[in-house]
């Protein structure tokens, strides 16, 4: 910041805290403060088009007084920083409102208009009336709101036609187009913005420099319509609800020149021009977008894609699936700089519009998330060499500082148990050379690279781990090394597989954003990262993805052809929206998703037979799968249809339930009441008082078992697993359910066994073997790095450490505290960065006593049960007996608990 602006906003500073002071003099130095402020789930979004967009912040304690809450807010938005804090609030000055609510509040100013920044602030009261100062300014900016305001055309590479390549098995395809505009700014700048995008990816330069710090960019979406969807290997009528092109806003004030400029872009193929047999592209790569100029002055300029541009082979070729080749004997150094002569470059060639909508991308982009030093360099031969990162990442690696003979040709190999792509790199001799992939990622531990001039060390070779930017917000830690690592081999599985702001089941053989995967795994996801603003893009492709007339939701979202599953993908329609709103309080979610969850109810029951039990039987296989990849065997299919079935319309029911829908409350309560019933029926086996191994006894419970079955029930299930050694006997979805059951039914020893173990089925015999991330099957057959069976490990958070979302308060605005301590666990802990700030558990055994402490965020209540209790005067709390602090109430004895409510704040309890 340069020596004015500082003075201003001293200035400004002073004259926002004259301004801020009340007529009616209340008290200030509150007890809580606003800090890390979103719009739309995001931090300084750069671009946004929603006319109403919900703003949310956390309000931090600043003392260790218990009890603090929110009582009112007050929220002001202004055009200009300097406006904000001057107290100029010109788009919207909410004044002081009474309410406790701290997330998703709605813009309520003057209309938004397109290109617009708005700077904002808030400041809160707490529960005694005493007011805070404002909070540090955030902004968002508005995109384009209406189609009127785009001036450009859709532009691309003149020998590339509209038309996708063909499926040519191994052919190399055209090299990545270069684009170019030069133009002029004679006058000072007072902000500029580019709003656009390229399909499949793109990077944007200016003046010879990359803009951003995102890749892989847009994020995937279903973008237009396909030709031949119908003859996939999964064939469906392409006619669904939405289909969106995402594009995206970057700030490029500071990178404007008086005088000459020039903008350019590097597009990829990406999904857009993808070529493998699962997959159906759309057409060849094309570029879109407008620079707008703003001049100190008031007056405006806008460059926009047109045929005016310029375009050039660049010297990358590259398939999202296949791999990258990158010839730097083919750069052309200057092209997006000014002053770069063109005149042998083409004119650009106007392109036909992918057809889905504009969009702005809200949605968290991906980065370069992490970098990974080698942990062992082998060298295999001359310019051969083997080196280990240590663990399993996707992404690429980056070779720095490289100096050989142009035309040296160095092969990178990554090593992976799955298809993969090929990757090379050849010298442009000279000054020393860098490079990394730019449109496709790699999924490896180990690279042997070939070609290599000279001796490699350590320094000129990392790894990047590149997903979407979903920061990690929850951390699980026990007293068992072996829970702690089967964490985090699921957690880096799980990144690994996020790309596009979807979650896929491999990232590299098939990559495709598997709506089954999705919903068992998503429960896990919320637990340990910020993923709101990646599942409000991904539940929207998913409902746009349904069929209008039929209701049916697709194995996949966006749509490939080659995803195959059943009952229980298309379920994540009813599934994720629910799951959405628990964790994240976002009543709009379930508001926008209702009518779809409705609608895939109504598509499940055209397969419901007279009796109520449901069995999905399309022409194609692969549309009627039940469970998957099983330990040992299948329940039986309709067994799985008819519990996602119910599970569909309990979920719907309790949906109805948060939006006040009471006939539809009652519809689906009556329609899970007799599916749970029909369920009973045919699957329970009164000889045997069970409903059968491999998954059907935990469905079963997880309906709840009518009580005179219970007990025989139970019997059966921990039958089942001491016959496998105490193994699970599980595929994907029943071992999501699987641990938690078993805990809930007085079974927990059990799940702790099958968590423990090391030998066959487990996934303590995956890291035996080897694994840094979690597998397809158990038996480690096809894909080595699948996270879906991690929907089972939200027994470490919610039962064995303790700490369980209230759906009836949601967003964790009331927290229900109830560990169930595995008896050879001396300790466990897990905390999370909440909608409202963070909440955790710690517990420990030693020398008799248990202790437990938790931290309730300030606004939210919770419900603690403190086990191991025979009477109140058995638990010491760190204030003495309870009604010693109006905060904590004792509530009784229950169920070997004693049981505590509480407000705000920190709490330790001890059971001697």
């Amino acid at each position: 910041m340069n020596d004015r602006k500082m003075i201003f906003r001293l200035l400004a500073g002073a004259a926002c805290l004259l301004w801020a002071i009340p007529a009616t003099a209340a008290a200030t130095g509150a007890d809580i403060v606003p800090r890390k402020l979103t719009c739309e789930y995001r931090t300084d979004p750069s671009v946004v088009d929603a006319e109403h967009p919900r703003l949310s912040w956390i309000n931090e304690a600043v003392s260790d007084r218990r009890g603090a809450s929110q009582k009112a807010w007050q929220i002001r938005v202004a055009s200009s920083e300097e406006k904000l804090l001057s107290g100029e609030a010109d788009l919207w000055d909410s004044r002081k409102v009474k309410d406790d609510r701290s997330i998703l509040i709605p813009y309520g100013g003057r209309p938004l208009r397109s290109c617009e920044s708005c700077w904002w602030q808030v400041r809160v009261w707490d529960d005694r009336g005493r007011v805070s100062e404002w909070s540090e300014p955030a902004v968002w900016h508005m995109g384009l709101l209406d189609e009127s305001d785009w001036q450009c055309q859709w532009i691309g590479a003149p020998w590339q036609g509209d038309e996708p390549l063909a499926d040519t098995g191994g052919d190399v395809p055209p090299r990545a187009p270069l684009l170019r505009k030069a133009f002029r700014a004679d006058k000072p700048v007072a902000s500029a913005r580019f709003y656009g995008t390229g399909l499949g990816y793109f990077e944007l330069y200016m003046n010879g420099e990359k803009v951003g710090d995102d890749v892989l960019v847009p994020n995937q979406t279903n973008y237009g319509k396909r030709t031949n969807l119908d003859r996939g290997a999964v064939p469906l009528e392409d006619n669904f609800r939405e289909y969106r092109v995402m594009y995206l806003g970057y700030d490029v004030t500071d990178r404007i020149r008086l005088g000459e400029n020039a903008i350019g872009a590097m597009l990829g193929n990406g999904f857009y021009n993808a070529k493998i047999h699962w997959v159906r592209p759309y057409g060849t790569p094309r570029f879109f977008g407008q620079l707008h100029i703003v001049y100190e002055d008031g007056t405006q300029q806008v460059i926009p894609t047109d045929p005016t541009w310029r375009v050039s082979e660049g010297p990358l070729t590259d398939m999202v699936y296949s791999g990258e080749h990158y010839d730097a004997r083919a750069e052309q150094p200057g092209w997006c700089s000014p002053g770069f002569d063109d005149s042998s470059w083409k004119q650009a060639a106007p392109r036909r519009a992918p057809g889905g909508k504009l969009v702005a991308q809200t949605s968290p982009a991906d980065r370069v998330m992490e970098i990974l030093r080698p942990e062992k360099i082998e060298k295999l031969g001359e310019g051969r060499y083997r080196v280990d990162f240590g663990e399993e990442i996707s992404g690429w690696v980056h070779l720095h500082d490289v100096t050989g003979e142009a035309g040296q040709r160095i092969d990178i190999r990554y090593l992976c148990e799955s298809p993969n792509g090929s990757n090379s790199y050849t010298m442009r001799g000279g000054a020393p050379e860098s490079y990394h992939t730019r449109f496709t990622w790699y999924v490896f531990r180990e690279v042997e690279i070939d070609g290599w001039p000279g001796e490699l060390s350590p320094g000129q070779i990392t790894a990047e781990a590149v997903y979407t930017d979903v920061p990690s917000t929850g951390r699980f830690e026990c007293s068992n090394p072996l829970f702690n690592r089967i964490n985090r081999i699921w957690r880096r599985s799980q990144t690994d597989n996020m790309h596009g702001c979807i979650a896929s089941d491999c990232p590299h053989r098939e990559r495709s954003a598997y709506t089954g995967d999705g919903q068992v795994a998503c429960v896990t996801v919320m637990h340990n990262f910020d993923a709101a603003a990646f599942y409000s893009k991904w539940i929207r492709d998913i409902w746009g993805a349904q069929n209008v007339e039929t209701g049916y939701v697709p194995n996949g979202a966006p749509w490939q052809p080659g995803c195959g599953g059943g009952v229980a993908w298309g379920a994540a329609m009813n599934i994720m929206p629910w799951e959405f709103y628990v964790h994240y309080g976002d009543l709009d979610m379930l508001e926008g998703c209702f009518d779809a969850m409705k609608e895939q109810v109504r598509y499940m029951m055209r397969w419901v037979d007279s009796t109520g039990v449901m069995w999905m039987n399309s022409p194609c296989q692969w549309m009627n799968l039940g469970d998957w990849c099983p330990a040992f065997e299948f329940p039986p299919t309709e067994m799985v249809h008819t519990f996602y079935l119910w599970r569909c319309a309990d979920l719907t029911a309790r949906a109805a339930e948060a939006l006040g829908r009471r006939e539809d409350v009652v519809r689906y309560d009556e329609l899970a009441a007799r599916t749970a019933e029909a369920f009973h029926d045919r699957f329970y086996d009164e000889r045997k008082g069970s409903y059968g191994a491999y998954g059907g006894n935990v469905f079963a419970l997880r309906i709840g078992v009518p009580a005179d079955r219970r007990d025989r029930v139970i019997a059966s299930l921990r039958q089942d697993i001491l016959s496998n050694g105490g193994h699970l006997d599980t595929g994907i979805f029943g071992t999501q359910f699987f641990f938690e059951t078993l805990c809930d039914n007085g079974l927990n020893e059990l799940a702790y066994e099958a968590m423990n173990k090391r030998d066959y089925p487990s996934f303590g015999w995956w890291i035996e073997q080897g694994a840094t991330t979690t597998w397809e099957q158990w038996n480690g057959e096809n894909s080595r790095n699948h996270p879906m069976f991690g929907g089972s490990l939200v027994w470490f958070y919610r039962r064995v450490a303790g700490m369980n979302a209230d759906p009836s308060r949601p967003g964790y605005r009331h927290i229900v505290f109830r560990p169930v301590p595995p008896d050879s666990l001396t300790f466990a802990r897990y905390d999370k960065a909440t909608p409202y700030g963070e909440a955790s558990i710690e517990w420990r055994r030693t020398d008799g006593r248990f202790e437990m402490t938790v931290q309730v965020p300030v606004g939210c209540t919770a419900t603690v049960w403190v086990p191991g209790a025979r009477s109140s005067d058995s638990v010491s709390t760190d204030v003495g007996r309870a009604g010693r602090d109006k905060n904590l109430s004792f509530e009784g004895i229950r169920d070997g608990y004693a049981v505590y409510e509480v407000r705000s704040g920190r709490y330790g309890f001890r059971v001697e």
